[in-house]
């Protein structure tokens, strides 16, 4: 059934790709057929949408951070004649149910581009008398919520979307993003931030568009203040990070002002766990395959009897600390096991090792929650581009070129011990997230990242990273200035990571490197991004002139 999607305007790009998003994980799987209503640009914030059903519907508005409401669409017209026209056309069967005397409504009168008098809302309303209503009004709490919208050309200098003709809906609400989620988690009133922390509505919008939902796993490499875990553990998704710096991850600024004080503050479940690590020697040891094979045989037996969420069976603790009935014969090149890791992930931190193996409830019996490995339902991230903070990976400049060997650190000098660092490029950068993702996330999990790119003459290169394991399914830009953008990327899983798959990845990472990324490498992104606009007026430019450059539209600027 066609449903009216009416989206905020803001992040045009990112409308439909989380509409999409959600849908999917609401398993609606075909792609979702979408038309524009007569004379509306394509920027414009009313769409229609083919929808399965009322309940698929309002899940994805009641979820969505951009969709202001989607509607049963009972008629439409470029007047108030042929709205009613429109309206009593419409199938009685689909109306008569909410207008009888056992419901309450309420109608409202929107509009976008210019704001309505409350005169004017009043003669809209009444123009509505050929509507059956038998209902009692509720303004503050009704059943039925009744939507009159309208759009016109109210003058081509307001920045908004050209209209071609008037238009004018109505509908029936059937649901609409909660925007009061944004004000509670607005970065200004959050206890511990960094100068690069993700902004709450793009945090939510990123884990939309992951598709995340209670039971996954999230892992953000590069957590920095964790804003865009929060949003991930809003949605019920336990979560993990890792960030190069130590003092991010481990002190903050404080024992009340740090990444965890962060998730107290909305009362939210805490990380599984925040890692000192490097994205460039990621922590994760190698050879999966084989050690899970060879723990699949002793859990079998030690925990056959444990009953653990559902998602536990689709992800890989890391072994950090030892169990005394199993031996490092066992596991080959790895330690033990990490209790405290699934005491956190099962909610029983209470319960010991002899708790969890005499319990008697019926459960799988092939648990992979012990390996040396973990895999996650989805990786969500920002890297570092070079604009606001660079990249950094582990080594230093004198250690890279060999002037130091390499080192160990004495155990008293541990505690307070920062590693050095060296400069990460932008590509090896992006060329090492992937093949992380490749080898940890699920099949069919979801890589979703901020990429950078450059803008001229209006236009944005649209090359993106390539990985043979992954299909680009999303690309939603985000423009930051007439001249530099960032994009959204959202890749899917679609094959199973091998050596041969390793290397193909690498080939297409150095031919990427050769063509797309040389501009935006070795601080050229810097400098386009904060060199002067329009050098070639020299300093005669002043500020009227420059205005005058601005398009009247702004398009996806807002």
């Amino acid at each position: 059934m066609w449903y009216l999607c009416v989206f905020f305007h803001r992040l045009l790009d990112y409308r439909r790709a989380e509409v999409e998003s959600l849908a999917e994980m609401l398993g609606f799987f075909p792609s979702l057929e979408w038309r524009l209503p007569e004379n509306q640009h394509p920027d414009s914030p009313f769409h229609l949408v083919n929808l399965p059903s009322e309940d698929v519907a309002r899940n994805i508005a009641n979820r969505s951070i951009l969709v202001k409401g989607i509607y049963e669409l009972w008629g439409e017209g470029s007047s108030l004649e042929q709205l009613e026209e429109s309206i009593k056309s419409y199938p009685e069967d689909r109306k008569l149910p909410y207008l009888t005397c056992e419901t309450t409504f309420k109608v409202t009168v929107d509009s976008f581009g210019k704001a309505i008098s409350f005169q004017e809302q009043n003669d809209r309303i009444k123009s509505l008398a050929y509507i059956p209503f038998k209902g009692r009004v509720n303004l503050k709490n009704p059943d039925i919520n009744f939507w009159l919208m309208e759009t016109d050309d109210y003058g081509a200098h307001n920045g908004l979307p050209p209209v071609v003709q008037r238009r004018i809906f109505f509908g029936r609400l059937v649901g609409g993003a909660d925007r009061k989620l944004l004000p509670t988690y607005e970065l200004k009133s959050r206890r511990y931030l960094g100068p690069t922390a993700m902004d709450a509505e793009v945090a939510f919008l990123m884990a939309n568009q992951a598709q995340v939902m209670p039971g996954k796993l999230v892992y953000d490499p590069f957590v920095g203040t964790g804003s865009i875990l929060v949003a991930a553990a809003h949605f019920g998704a336990m979560t993990m990070g890792a960030d190069i710096d130590i003092r991010a991850v481990r002190d903050g600024r404080g024992p009340d002002c740090n990444v965890w004080s962060n998730f107290k503050q909305y009362g939210l479940p805490l990380p599984v766990a925040l890692l000192r690590a490097d994205n460039n020697l990621p922590p994760w040891r190698p050879g999966l395959k084989e050690r899970l094979d060879h723990l699949l045989k002793i859990e079998t037996t030690l925990f056959k009897h444990c009953t653990l969420p559902r998602c536990v069976k689709d992800m890989v603790l890391v072994l950090v600390s030892p169990i005394p009935s199993i031996k490092e014969d066992d596991m080959p090149g790895a330690s033990a096991s990490a209790w405290t890791v699934l005491h956190k992930v099962t909610g029983k931190r209470s319960e010991t090792e002899e708790a969890l193996r005499n319990r008697n409830h019926a459960g799988p019996k092939h648990l992979t929650c012990l390996a040396a490995f973990i895999i996650f339902d989805a990786i969500i991230c920002d890297p570092p581009y070079g604009v606001r903070a660079g990249g950094r990976k582990s080594g230093g400049r004198k250690l890279l070129k060999g002037i130091v060997a390499p080192y160990t650190v004495p155990d008293d000098k541990r505690t307070g011990h920062i590693p050095s660092t060296a400069p990460y490029s932008l590509a090896e950068c992006v060329h090492d997230l992937l093949d992380l993702a490749a080898r940890m996330l699920v099949m069919g999990g979801r890589l979703v990242y901020f990429y950078p790119v450059l803008r001229e003459n209006d236009v944005v290169e649209n090359h993106f990273p390539e990985h043979p394991c992954f299909k680009l399914i999303a690309s939603s830009e985000q423009i930051l200035s007439s001249r530099y953008s960032r994009v959204l990327l959202t890749m899917v899983k679609t094959g199973s990571y091998t050596e041969k798959v390793a290397e193909a990845a690498t080939i297409k990472h150095q031919e990427f490197k050769e063509n797309y990324v040389k501009r935006l490498e070795d601080g050229n992104l810097h400098s386009s991004v904060f060199s002067p606009v329009h050098p070639q007026l020299g300093e005669e430019t002043d500020s009227k002139s420059c205005k005058e450059l601005k398009p009247k539209y702004r398009g996806k600027y807002v």
